[in-house]
């Protein structure tokens, strides 16, 4: 597997906001102080003026994107006044995303999703523990095999109930 580049790490762990805990969807993007400590440890004091209702406005997008719930262009107020500027170099030329400063973890996330939705269709998804779980994972198995958001925690929930299942029809049927 290989490590998430640091956009799709952002990605992810926006996405990843709305935990489902005890049983209730717990947004930790809706409290402002629980927003911008989320923002720090994602990103870094730099990004403490981030927009947060775009933010959460963003995430939400993306997870219905994810969920083929909404169209790309959906994501069109993150992308405002983004663009590429070249920075030129010893070897050649890169390319650095721009953006206006209230918004640039949104729209970062937003360009991480395109570049994962064209380089590597189907990949980022919901954690099939639906029923329990509002999760999402980036499948970076060879195999495009993830289910779950962590195999530990929903992997082990979801075989254990398909385990119960069949014992108990075995019985039933025996």
């Amino acid at each position: 597997m290989k490590a998430a580049e640091p956009d799709e790490a952002l990605l992810l762990a926006l996405l990843n906001t709305t935990p489902t805990v005890g049983g209730e969807v717990d947004d930790r993007l809706a409290d402002p102080a629980a927003a911008r400590a989320w923002i720090v440890e994602h990103a870094g004091d730099q990004h403490a003026d981030e927009d947060l209702t775009l933010l959460r406005s963003t995430r939400d997008t993306l997870q219905a994107l994810v969920h083929g719930q909404a169209a790309p262009a959906a994501l069109a107020p993150a992308l405002d006044g983004v663009g590429y500027r070249p920075v030129i170099g010893d070897t050649g030329i890169e390319w650095r995303l721009s953006t206006p400063r209230e918004h640039t973890l949104a729209a970062r996330a937003a360009v991480a999703w395109d570049t994962l939705r064209r380089t590597a269709p189907g990949r980022v998804r919901p954690c099939e523990n639906a029923d329990e779980c509002t999760l999402f994972l980036i499948d970076h198995s060879k195999s495009n095999s993830a289910r779950w958001c962590s195999m530990a925690g929903c992997g082990n929930r979801m075989k254990a109930r398909r385990h119960y299942e069949r014992r108990k029809n075995t019985r039933t049927s025996g």
